[in-house]
């Protein structure tokens, strides 16, 4: 019986797709994904996506991050990588170093990261 490989879905295919893990869950591990991904629960180690990370007010992320764009509400802890915006709300609480292409803060945010900013950085993706 032969097998063979499933073709990858074009990016555009996944828009409006969104991987949820909700709050009350911890993930142990790293995390690959093309598709938008929000996060109420606990991740204890990477993320690496195409698309965009959204961090709500009761999500955490002990690890680092590489992303297209992030919403950053909930706590990270790390190094992260953002090509395009990272966004880091009022609730946010942000310890690391942080390498974007653009970057907001709102006012209030806790946020003591060393800050890179950078034109066009394309996230890496592993496989």
């Amino acid at each position: 019986m032969m097998f063979t490989k499933k073709k990858e879905k074009p990016y555009t295919d996944l828009l409006g797709k969104t991987n949820r893990i909700v709050e009350g869950t911890v993930i142990k591990g790293d995390i690959v994904s093309k598709a938008d991904f929000r996060l109420d629960g606990e991740l204890i180690g990477n993320f690496q996506s195409t698309g965009k990370l959204v961090i709500g007010p009761t999500g955490s992320v002990t690890g680092d991050i590489s992303c297209n764009n992030a919403d950053i509400e909930g706590k990270f802890n790390g190094n992260i990588q953002v090509a395009e915006l990272l966004n880091i709300k009022s609730k946010a609480s942000i310890h690391g170093e942080a390498t974007v292409g653009k970057l907001a803060v709102e006012p209030g945010a806790d946020f003591c990261a060393s800050c890179t900013m950078k034109e066009n950085q394309k996230p890496e993706t592993n496989g």
